[in-house]
Parts: C-alpha cells; sequence; structure tokens
C-alpha cells in the first residue's frame, strides 16, 4: 500500500474564517476540491487530457468529518489516496492537517465517475489511468468508521 501524496499546500487567511473566527466549511470543501485536481492530474487526468478526449469527472459522494478547528494564519496541508478503484468510479480519501502542529483538522472521502461528455455517461476508465490509481491505493482507517 501507498502512503497519502502531497496534494495541498495553502494557508487560511482572514477571509476564510466565519463569525466563530475559525475556517468557514465551504473553505474546506474549495481547498479539498483544489488537491483533487491535483491528485487527478497525478493520474493522467488534466484538464487538456479530458477536453481532447471529451471526458469528465462528476463527484457522486462526499463525506467530511471535521476534526480541529483551523484559523487564520494556519498553514495546511492536504494528503490523498485511493480506497477504490474500479472500471468506471474511484472513490478517494483527503487528509487535511494543520501544517505546522501535525493535528488532523478534517478528513473526506469522495466518489468520482469517469464520464463520456458527449453522451453523459460513465465510461471506462483507460488503463493507465486505473493503474496510476491503484498505485496510490491507500489503507486509510476513516473517523465514522469506529
Amino acid at each position: 500500500m501507498a502512503r497519502l501524496v502531497d496534494t495541498y499546500r495553502g494557508a487560511v487567511y482572514p477571509w476564510h474564517c466565519d463569525h466563530m473566527g475559525h475556517m468557514n466549511v465551504m473553505w474546506y470543501v474549495g481547498k479539498f476540491d483544489e488537491a483533487t485536481w491535483q491528485f487527478f492530474a497525478l493520474l493522467g487526468l488534466t484538464a487538456e487530457f479530458l477536453r481532447r478526449n471529451r471526458r469528465g469527472m462528476a463527484a457522486v459522494e462526499q463525506r467530511i468529518a471535521y476534526q480541529r478547528e483551523l484559523y487564520a494564519g494556519d498553514v495546511i496541508t492536504v494528503g490523498t489516496g485511493a480506497l477504490e478503484v474500479c472500471d468506471r468510479v474511484i472513490r478517494f480519501v483527503h487528509e487535511m492537517r494543520n501544517g505546522t502542529s501535525g493535528d488532523v483538522a478534517a478528513v473526506t472521502v469522495l466518489t468520482g465517475v469517469y464520464l463520456d461528455t458527449a453522451v453523459r455517461k460513465a465510461s471506462a476508465f483507460p488503463q493507465e489511468v486505473k493503474e496510476r490509481a491503484i498505485a496510490h491505493a491507500v489503507d486509510f482507517e476513516l473517523p465514522w468508521a469506529g
């Protein structure tokens, strides 16, 4: 099994924070989304590849566990790994950490479907993409699993 691969590094800015003084949930989702596209590019699913081949990715499910608050000035990292790779579907995990303390701030699991954008139907991943995804498979204990 592989380890989580770094897919995002960034910081929490004051405008990411809500009236409670911590990073608002919409920014967790946004940063996880940026990590997703980095992970997809690592697998070969770049924007250019998807456009050229009339393919796309659609998120069909997402679950998030918020574990620690993040505040303005905190640096963050996201690590990503594949949990399940099927012909047309990938399920993957992102783990967001406070880059200074190392504490896990949030974990999300997403399920994505590879699409033929011309007919708007699920399509089989190219073999090389599937192989790259399998190479990034992780054994990850989800926070809601126990």
